[in-house]
């Protein structure tokens, strides 16, 4: 039951970016919030990620590219709380700023959406379109003969290019349909392409100098969620591969168990490294370091040499 606070010291300012998808997600926090009986306002901006639609992101030139602009509103005080899709969000938060909560996750999987059927996959060429590396790489790896095209923009932007273009299809995170209510769409869930760490989350931050707000959003926090994204954004942080790099992660804590599978690709998906394994949950310690370096060991590491020097390239 929502515990009601009676007196409140301040309006939550609710900084999001302006996308359908962003604006859902923060009115998700507000809702939470609000039932708790925080008073809430949405502050709604632009980040270059959004401006940029046709530069890929890993040629922009820095990580955190859809993070940076409320990282900046909220060190300059605009904004108490940042909501972000945690997926996006570099593993090292900017100093001052720290996770509020995560909340109750959705659905982690990638999903093809498509247009006239499937039989596609089958066939030696064929175009399907994403502007994620990871997703490219997974899905060159299982069909190499195909294309891969560039695809970026919102939700409604990249469904309209896939219409536009004569490509078969285009990959999306199943949650952003999920929330956007698409489930109209041709779609296949890719049960075999491993997910963005931290995938289906959504994620809060706010002052390490603000306890109003902290305590508001750990009302909201979801215990499981925050444990198996923290698992899966160590495991990255190790790697040290940024949110672009072809990196995939997905711990499922359930009961006492934790089970976690990650993996490293090459930008064309001809070489890949995974790790699979279960834990009990109290045994956590280094495991998520541990998986990541068993990866490196593994044959990992010339492959992030590699990723480095083509993105440095880029850059």
């Amino acid at each position: 039951m929502a515990v009601i606070r009676k007196k409140m010291k301040k309006t939550l300012r609710i900084g999001t970016r302006d996308s359908e998808l962003a604006l859902w997600q923060a009115k998700k926090v507000q809702t939470l919030l609000e039932n708790f009986g925080y008073t809430t306002s949405l502050v709604p901006v632009k980040s270059q990620g959004d401006l940029s639609l046709d530069i890929p992101l890993y040629e922009m030139g820095i990580t955190g590219v859809f993070t940076k602009v409320l990282d900046v509103a909220m060190l300059q005080g605009s904004i108490d709380i940042a909501v972000h899709s945690m997926k996006d969000v570099p593993t090292s938060l900017p100093k001052g700023i720290v996770k509020g909560a995560v909340l109750t996750r959705a659905n982690v999987q990638d999903v093809l959406v498509y247009k006239d059927g499937l039989d596609f996959l089958s066939q030696e060429q064929a175009t399907i379109a994403t502007g994620s590396l990871r997703r490219k790489a997974q899905w060159l790896r299982r069909y190499p003969t195909h294309q891969v095209e560039n695809l970026r923009g919102n939700i409604a932007t990249r469904l309209h290019k896939l219409h536009e273009h004569s490509w078969q299809g285009a990959i999306f995170a199943a949650a952003a349909l999920e929330r956007l209510a698409q489930d109209h769409l041709q779609r296949l869930s890719l049960e075999w392409m491993t997910p963005a760490p931290a995938q289906g989350a959504i994620l809060t931050v706010a002052m390490d100098s603000d306890p109003y707000t902290l305590e508001a959003l750990s009302l909201i926090n979801d215990p499981k969620a925050d444990t198996e994204t923290q698992i899966e954004r160590r495991f990255l942080k190790r790697l040290e591969g940024g949110c672009t790099a072809p990196i995939g992660a997905k711990a499922t804590l359930e009961g006492d168990t934790l089970s976690f599978v990650g993996n490293l690709f090459s930008l064309d998906g001809k070489q890949a490294v995974e790790v699979r394994k279960s834990i009990p949950i109290h045994s956590i310690g280094s495991f998520p370091e541990d998986c990541a370096q068993e990866l490196l060991h593994s044959g990992g590491e010339g492959i992030m040499q590699e990723i480095r020097k083509v993105m440095n390239i880029q850059k």
